[in-house]
């Protein structure tokens, strides 16, 4: 036999040991067992044996159970070297090459669609969503007759001449300003009772008497997601902006409320899993026997036990 076919034949025995042959005629042991772990009658014919290392060998079983197509048990079972009797390793159900399986798991924050919430629902926000930022305190505002609230001014005129289709922009705090933030220019605006009449009927969509307001933890007037109304309807309603929530892009009460309120629950962070009990990764090291002069047994015989012949 050449030296190449020794190395050839050296090679494949490495990558794929023989199974060994004791385990791999313990079919029946491996059937009981797999039937053991699984419901009754769901065990069905022997689909193959798999050598897992020296005296390892794993059999499959076909798994006839509904919702399981393609999948297998896998039964493990082993041999102590020189050993003649094979014992049980391992019974599990596994996955084969066209098994059925779930879709991947998604969280829920990227599972959950606008209308999904219903009424006790809560929705966490993250402390840095991007959809929040902080409300306005005050703090930066420059004094009155200063030069950056002049420079402020002129800024939002011009803003408000680039938004407008009139050739002239409306000059802020006059007269014709005010009556373009307060509608007094239209032909015919909205009487007492069209606003009475509208604000019930948002009233009884989105207000406070509803089953999701019921059960939020708290109402939209302290939501970061409300954007006030102008006007006299600014005191009672306002308009959703979250996404998530049930009355998103609707005109909704200050007193209705959701689970998907700002501050109503901040999202946790990851639980720290507890250190294990026992360190099951560090090997501990045992003298076969101990040193001299330490244990309960002398390490010099006396003369009785030499006299019967102990050594």
């Amino acid at each position: 036999m050449s030296a190449a076919t020794t190395r050839s034949r050296t090679a494949r025995t490495a990558r794929t040991p023989v199974p060994d042959r004791l385990c791999a005629e313990a079919v029946d042991l491996a059937r009981a067992a797999a039937e053991e772990a699984a419901a009754p009658g769901v065990v069905g014919e022997h689909v193959g044996v798999v050598s897992e290392g020296d005296r390892v060998v794993t059999h499959y079983f076909e798994s006839t159970e509904p919702g399981y197509r393609g999948w297998r048990w896998a039964v493990t079972v082993a041999r102590a070297s020189r050993a003649k009797n094979v014992t049980l390793d391992e019974t599990v159900l596994l996955p084969g090459a066209d098994a059925l399986l779930a879709p991947e798991w998604v969280p829920w924050s990227e599972r959950l669609r606008p209308g999904d919430m219903g009424p006790g629902d809560l929705l966490p926000t993250e402390a840095e969503d991007l959809r929040l930022e902080p409300g306005w305190s005050g703090e930066d505002e420059p004094p009155p007759n200063s030069v950056v609230s002049d420079e402020l001014a002129e800024l939002a005129d011009a803003e408000d001449a680039e938004l407008t289709d009139r050739p002239v922009a409306i000059s802020r705090g006059s007269i014709a300003s005010v009556a373009e933030e307060l509608g007094t220019r239209r032909a015919r605006v909205l009487s007492r009772y069209g606003l009475h009449e509208a604000a019930d009927r948002w009233d009884e969509a989105f207000g406070p008497n509803t089953p999701m307001a019921q059960a939020a933890p708290a109402r939209c007037v302290s939501c970061a997601f409300l954007i006030p109304m102008a006007g006299s309807l600014k005191q009672a309603f306002g308009v959703c902006a979250n996404e998530f929530g049930p009355a998103d892009g609707h005109v909704v009460s200050l007193a209705y409320g959701c689970g998907g309120h700002s501050e109503a629950a901040v999202m946790p962070k990851p639980v720290r899993p507890a250190d294990h009990a026992l360190d099951t990764m560090r090997v501990d090291e045992y003298a076969l026997r101990p040193e001299r002069g330490e244990g309960s047994v002398p390490s010099e015989a006396d003369g009785a036990s030499e006299d019967l012949g102990h050594s």
